[in-house]
């Protein structure tokens, strides 16, 4: 951030008015923070019930048709003849008219953006600024939208949302409720400065090995800095200055710097995140006029589309960090809140850090959504967490008119300018499944046009890139690759052919009719994908029963019920076609949420296993989705209030660096393979053993295996079992993996003994945690722990446990955790 003599303007006041009738004046205004959110305004005053609890987002429609107004007052600085003083909006959501003492000073249509306003005030003077914010529908009264689309046409025109720079999500996703936001969303401010000031600085690593790294530093100065001089210093993660240098600041060219034994960022499976600060300063002699800093990391970032040698006419999609390839595991993220201006409820923290837990190595910001704020990628830096950063352009063609482009141009400098610096930015991508859905619109219609906003993805971006962040990747859309915007043979996938019920998505044919029936969406189809690159594939579930019942009416606690907080009732259709086969039908609520985790839990095991397994021909898994935007029923791993689900301990088992997995063959036979995703071999045991469930051995093998980095190898091929009380395992003595195992079909048919519970025993620790031990007398399946607590974080939950093996868990919450705040629940129960 460039730094300056800042007044925060934070304290306002919001009322609303019929289109058209509004002004600055008048009473009955209610308050609002900036950054702030009109619906939390409305809650907080009275005016609104929550949007989120019970029925109440349609409630809120009303929002959206009315012209809001925020006002406040400010006293005028003292400025000095070489300093200006600019009003400064980070985020205006959206059509916005900003008034200085009645009188407009400029105008805003853009959110993804921040806007200035050079001010000519009086020092000393009480000055009353207003913004009026229009109605969407009345800011694009009479714009011509693109051609529609089959798909997605009707949401996408009733909103219009392609015709503005707005969250795309907030018109209703179905994940996400229909709630378009207004207001000043993002920081306001008066800036006091220098004339002569740092407009940008970038760095940028051009190559780093453990004995050498070699680095840029530009410098962009604005005003006339003749007579004046910069300082640049970098230190390192310790405080040690490694670099200094002082130069005339009409000097344009490149800095260049070399430093010896650099520290490298890694992330986190790989290596410690090791972070330098950089600060530049700007002086007249002595004098201090401008001073930015920037956290920075030593790292390079390629992505490897070499050919596949052993995959005829495949290409590799594979991200090198400092030239070792890796296989990135993750999530696609969405907003934390629909309320984006809401900076209270932002939970970066505890997200952030429970997909490092997870062992995830990659975040993918959805094009939907928003880009997230600089706390976002500051512990992406710090977790050692890459990200894939779709620019906010999501299922919908979108304008090439001037206008639109020059907005869209202004947001493009803006976001790379703010963002290239983090060393955790590993690639730049144009917008999420715009081509393949205009691919699969010319597939229906048989009528191949352009596709509408192209000219953004393929010359608008990727021009701008090259001169402002040249080293990062850019990809023009998620998916892409190849003759088939959604091939497998190069590129990035999004595989719904599972959820969705469809065949594989072959190189010459976009989709085919989708489809409900069991034997098309189970999840063992994973194992039909061959994509280079998976970046979205999902399962939804339930969230926690405490989840729910915190949000809705008891009487709309029934997946049936039209009050039941899931978008698109067709998804529950797929959702009771899927657990079907594998749990048996839901006879009640607790059934629903405990069924549809479980096969959450085991698809996405089973189709990140299959992708590790076929590394390096696959070298991505980035799961739909990571979190919620609102307590729903939906594909994430973390629900809303912050509770993790079956599946985030199934995907962080999954993850794991070092994976044991078994893969069923055709034949009756099973294959253990190990997938080492570590920058060192991995050797070590492995006892494989079938067992009844009572724990009666059948057969025992001690397997030595020894796997390079970067690698995945079968080490053992046996019979996978078929009696419905067997079962086949695996497990590491020297714990170089963690322990895995092998059903003999889906949960349902598995002969479990009904009166087995583990045993445990609890013991309350110093710190405010639990500390449980559990062992387990005969096999007992899904052993898990629920809370009415949403603070509660469990160090391992969700498990099997076979007959004589033993579990040790930690609780720990924000508030001292007791006992009673747990219930230990397990499929043998049922």
């Amino acid at each position: 951030m460039i730094e300056g003599s800042s007044i925060i303007l934070d304290r306002w006041e919001l009322l609303d008015f019929d289109p058209g009738q509004g002004s600055s004046e008048g009473s009955g205004w209610m308050p609002i923070s900036a950054p702030g959110d009109v619906y939390r305004a409305l809650i907080a005053s009275g005016r609104l019930d929550h949007p989120y609890r019970d029925r109440n987002e349609a409630a809120a429609a009303w929002v959206r048709d009315r012209e809001w107004w925020q006002r406040t007052t400010f006293v005028a600085p003292e400025v000095a003849a070489d300093e200006t003083v600019d009003l400064v909006f980070d985020g205006l959501d959206t059509f916005a008219t900003v008034f200085l003492d009645g009188i407009e000073i400029g105008r805003a249509d853009n959110m993804f953006r921040p806007w200035t306003f050079p001010l000519t005030v009086q020092p000393g003077q009480t000055h009353t600024l207003a913004v009026r914010f229009d109605p969407t529908a009345v800011a694009l009264e009479g714009v011509a939208p693109p051609p529609p689309w089959a798909a997605f046409t009707d949401r996408i025109s009733r909103s219009k949302r392609n015709l503005m720079r707005k969250a795309q999500f907030g018109w209703g996703w179905d994940w996400g409720p229909d709630l378009p936001t207004v207001g000043i969303w993002k920081e306001a401010r008066l800036e006091v400065r220098a004339k002569a000031r740092i407009a940008d600085v970038a760095f940028t690593t051009l190559t780093a090995t453990d004995a050498r790294a070699e680095a840029r530093i530009d410098l962009d100065l604005s005003g006339v800095t003749a007579g004046l001089h910069a300082q640049i210093v970098l230190t390192d993660p310790g405080g040690a200055e490694v670099f200094r240098t002082d130069r005339d600041a009409l000097d344009s060219a490149p800095i260049a710097l070399t430093l010896d034994h650099p520290r490298l960022w890694w992330t986190h499976d790989l290596g410690d995140q090791p972070l330098y600060a950089l600060t530049v300063r700007l002086l007249d002699g002595d004098r201090l006029l401008d001073q930015t800093r920037r956290t920075v990391g030593l790292r390079t970032i390629a992505l490897d589309q070499s050919p596949d040698p052993d995959e005829p006419g495949a290409t590799f999609f594979t991200f090198v960090l400092n030239g070792v390839p890796i296989f990135a595991k993750g999530a696609c993220w969405v907003p934390t809140t629909s309320f984006v201006g809401d900076v209270q409820s932002e939970p970066y923290d505890r997200l952030i850090a429970q997909a490092a837990r997870a062992n995830m190595n990659m975040i993918r910001v959805w094009g939907g959504g928003i880009y997230e704020p600089d706390a976002f990628y500051d512990l992406c830096d710090q977790h050692g967490l890459l990200v894939w950063q779709d620019f906010m352009f999501a299922c919908a063609p979108y304008p090439d008119d001037a206008a639109f482009v020059a907005s869209v141009r202004a947001e493009v400098e803006h976001q790379v300018r703010r963002l290239r610096h983090h060393p955790s930015m590993a690639l730049w991508c144009g917008n999420n499944e715009n081509q393949a859905i205009h691919r699969i619109n010319v597939d229906v219609s048989g009528v191949g046009t352009p596709l509408w906003g192209a000219i953004l993805y393929d010359d608008l971006i990727p021009g701008l890139l090259a001169d402002l962040d040249p080293t990062v990747p850019y990809w023009p859309g998620s998916p892409w690759g190849g003759a088939n915007p959604n091939g497998m043979k190069a590129g990035d996938v999004h595989d719904w052919t599972v959820w969705h019920g469809i065949p594989p998505i072959p190189d010459d044919v976009m989709s085919e009719p989708f489809g409900y029936a069991p034997e098309k969406i189970v999840f063992q189809r994973y194992a039909e994908d061959t994509a280079r690159f998976v970046s979205e594939f999902g399962i939804q579930a339930a969230p926690a029963l405490a989840t729910l019942k915190r949000w809705m009416d008891p009487a709309d606690l029934d997946p049936d019920s039209e009050g039941f907080h899931q978008r698109i009732k067709d998804e529950s259709k797929k959702a009771l076609a899927m657990i079907a086969p594998e749990t048996g039908p839901a006879t009640s609520l607790q059934d629903y949420i405990d069924f549809t985790q479980w096969t959450q839990a085991e698809g996405l095991k089973f189709g990140i296993e299959h992708f590790r397994r076929r590394r390096p021909h696959c070298s991505g898994a980035l799961l739909w989705q990571f979190n919620d935007c609102w307590p729903c029923v939906s594909w994430s791993l973390v629900d809303y209030d912050g509770v993790e689900k079956a599946a985030f301990h199934a995907v962080r088992r999954a993850f794991a660096p070092v994976l044991a997995s078994f893969k069923a063959l055709e034949d009756g036979q099973a294959e253990l393979w190990i997938t080492n995703d570590t920058r060192t071999s991995a050797a070590g045991r492995a006892v494989i053993e079938t067992a009844r469930l009572s724990g009666v051995v059948l057969r025992s093998e001690e397997i030595a295996f020894d796997i390079p980095p970067g690698a995945s190898r079968p080490i053992w091929t046996g019979s996978a079992p078929t009696a419905r009380d067997q079962v086949l395992t695996v497990h590491a003595p020297d714990a170089v993996f963690a322990p895995n195992r092998m059903l003999p079909g889906p949960i349902a048919r598995v002969a479990l003994d009904r009166k087995t519970r583990p045993g445990i025993v609890i013991r309350m620790c110093s710190d405010g945690s639990l500390h449980i031990e559990l062992e387990a007398s005969a096999y007992v399946a899904f052993v898990h722990f629920v809370s009415a607590r949403a603070d509660l974080i469990f160090s391992d939950n969700h498990f099997d446990m076979p007959a004589g093996s033993r579990r040790t868990i930690q609780v720990t919450g924000a508030a001292p955790v007791i006992s009673a705040d747990i219930t230990l629940r397990c499929w043998n129960d049922r």
